[in-house]
């Protein structure tokens, strides 16, 4: 089982694509899409997002997020908090006084001072922390943006335009076409 679930994943691969686009409103439905995950999982996702402070929503035939404050200032570690809530890596069970040798009763050398196998967890967590922290969504975006060919960034801007101008014609031809007219109507 994974510490981190696919929420961090997939919310961390749209917040890049919202990083390579300064200003832009990306809607959850284009992000979702282009990422090949479901909208009704991102709508899980994305208000975490949006109550730590790491992206806006707007509303609206315009409407979707943008990032609440630059690539640079949002951490890993911000967003895996966001998502998955600060949990510990690693919850020590006391095992070591339940030798069956110490007939319930363990004698005090045996539970002394943190446990070995928790002390290790304690430091691997806070190398993990600390990387988590120390990694930005500017960094990882520029990574991204050197292992993609060129011209592929362009590619997805070019998509998302195409599929916002799809929306607005959509959107204006429902508002040009005529309601019914009632019976009681003259």
């Amino acid at each position: 089982m994974s510490h981190f679930g696919s929420g961090t994943e997939y919310g961390l691969h749209c917040l890049i694509l919202l990083a390579q686009a300064p200003g832009a409103i990306i809607s959850s439905r284009d992000l979702a899409e282009l990422q090949g995950v479901s909208v009704y999982f991102l709508a899980k996702i994305f208000p975490r997002l949006e109550k730590a402070g790491i992206v806006t929503a707007s509303e609206g035939i315009r409407g979707g997020y943008t990032l609440a404050r630059p690539a640079d200032e949002i951490t890993v570690l911000d967003v895996v908090e966001a998502i998955e809530g600060r949990k510990p890596l690693f919850e020590c069970q006391e095992i070591r006084g339940r030798c069956a040798v110490f007939g319930g009763q363990p004698p005090a050398w045996a539970t002394a001072g943190v446990c070995g196998i928790h002390a290790v967890m304690i430091r691997a967590e806070r190398i993990l922390h600390d990387e988590l922290a120390r990694t930005t969504l500017s960094g990882l975006a520029d990574g991204v943006g050197r292992k993609a060919p060129p011209g592929f960034e362009t590619d997805v801007q070019a998509w998302l335009a195409d599929r916002f101008e799809s929306r607005a014609q959509a959107q204006i031809a429902a508002v040009k076409k005529p309601r019914p007219r009632r019976q009681n109507e003259t």
